[in-house]
């Protein structure tokens, strides 16, 4: 081309750059950009494949033999689990039926058998475990329930035996496991536990342990919150039993109680331990020397003040203090002392008398069975007679009376005011590390929202 020819060119393109020179700067960048990358993009990176060595490898691979497997599957079953609790209503034909069991041989054992029979008397709600084949065979079926002794638990076990079954009944040892809960008062103490599922073992526990210093029919507020860890007893991983509470925190009117449950060692590995009981984290036993209610956690029918009688239709002093209770809930003394006085008496009807030292004496009236005789030593929480409603009384209920020298004195300030005994100063080391460990798990307890965990 001439260069004669390419002026005109050269002018055009020297116009368009004077009226739009960011226009023709931009084309010009991407023109380079665009001839870099491909530059970049068709540059070798790597050999040649052409020239890297090549080489085949041919190997025979025996396949396994499957038949071992084969053989162990086919002689493989299920076996299937399943839960079920009793109902009143129940047959062993309907138990078997929710349990999708079909066996009629089993059904056959169940109803001959002496120890299948403890599956459907007593009370329902049992839970029962039944292990089947497959097919819908019985292999094993399994009930517990709680005894008398905390220690322990009953075992019902019906077990398939070639073509036949056997059955046995087994003892075994609980499992202790620990639980933290919390919960707030709206109404009342069993309301708030069982809001948060806390069983009401619980409840009449946390009452007793702080009964000293809170009064639980007259001074809880909506508000007032509580911290627990309390034992559960599990049998087989079924927890069918609630055991001691082990630390407690009870905030009441803004004021805080916490207690623990020690006891104190043996002084050598032959001596048997202390009585156990409930601190305070600083080592304060909250054990005085009265209870604040002969019957556990209960409805205050009639308190220490003036009321009309009922039975002689007048108001009269009411020098003792009534507890609602139903015919043969235990009656239990408050404290030491010796039984003065047991049999029937006036309006008291049976009536058990205890004196207690420094000229304390307490009285327990309606009752509808005496568990004591004259002259015998009692213990504090020794049951000593069953609720009634001997006497001069319109329904069932405990009539309980605190005298000191003869004068009638209000119970519940009695035992606020008895006296306490503190930590052995040879335990107090233990105690304080243990005291350490129960403030982190309340302290846990408290952060919960109102609810259980294990």
């Amino acid at each position: 081309m001439r260069l004669s020819s390419l002026s005109p060119l050269l002018s055009r393109i020297a116009d368009s750059f004077r009226r739009h020179p960011e226009r023709v700067a931009g084309s010009l960048a991407v023109l380079l950009l665009c001839t870099g990358v491909t530059a970049f993009g068709v540059s070798p990176l790597a050999p040649n494949a052409s020239n890297i060595p090549t080489r085949q490898i041919l190997e025979a691979v025996d396949s396994l033999s499957t038949q071992a497997q084969a053989t162990e599957l086919s002689d493989f079953r299920f076996k299937l689990f399943r839960t079920d609790s009793t109902r009143s209503s129940d047959t062993f034909d309907t138990l078997l039926q929710r349990l999708n069991i079909d066996d009629a041989a089993a059904a056959t054992f169940l109803r001959r058998d002496a120890n299948a029979r403890l599956l459907l008397t007593g009370r329902a709600g049992k839970n029962v475990t039944a292990e089947a084949t497959d097919e819908q065979q019985l292999l094993k079926l399994s009930m517990r329930w709680a005894t008398d002794d905390e220690t322990v638990f009953k075992r019902l076990v019906i077990e398939r035996k070639g073509t036949g079954f056997t059955s046995a009944i087994e003892t075994a040892p609980y499992v202790s496991t620990s639980r933290l809960a919390s919960g707030i008062i709206q109404t009342s103490l069993f309301a708030a536990t069982d809001e948060a599922r806390i069983p009401d073992a619980v409840a009449i526990q946390l009452a007793e342990i702080f009964s000293g210093d809170i009064d639980f029919r007259r001074a809880l507020r909506k508000g007032d919150r509580f911290n627990v860890v309390y034992e559960t007893l599990q049998a087989d991983g079924e927890a069918i039993r609630v055991g001691r509470v082990l630390s407690a925190e009870f905030v009441n009117a803004g004021k805080s109680f916490q207690a623990m449950w020690f006891q104190a060692p043996g002084q050598d590995a032959l001596a048997t331990p202390a009585k156990g009981g409930y601190y305070t984290l600083d080592g304060k036993s909250l054990r005085r020397a009265y209870l604040s209610s002969p019957v556990e956690f209960s409805r205050i029918s009639s308190g220490f003040s003036m009321r009309f009688h009922p039975i002689l239709q007048k108001w009269k002093a009411h020098l003792g203090t009534d507890f609602a209770a139903s015919t043969g809930t235990p009656a239990r003394t408050v404290g030491d002392g010796v039984v003065a006085f047991a049999g029937t008496q006036n309006g008291y009807g049976n009536v058990v008398f205890i004196k207690h030292r420094n000229g304390h004496e307490t009285v327990y009236a309606h009752l509808s069975k005496m568990m004591v005789t004259r002259g015998q030593n009692v213990s504090q929480g020794q049951t000593i007679g069953l609720v009634g409603a001997t006497g001069w009384a319109t329904g069932p209920h405990l009539h309980f009376e605190f005298r000191v020298n003869g004068t009638h004195q209000d119970p519940m300030t009695m035992a606020q005011q008895s006296e306490t005994i503190p930590v052995p100063s040879a335990a107090m080391p233990l105690f304080k590390q243990l005291a350490a460990n129960a403030a982190v798990e309340l302290q846990a307890a408290a952060s919960m929202s109102p609810t259980r965990a294990e």
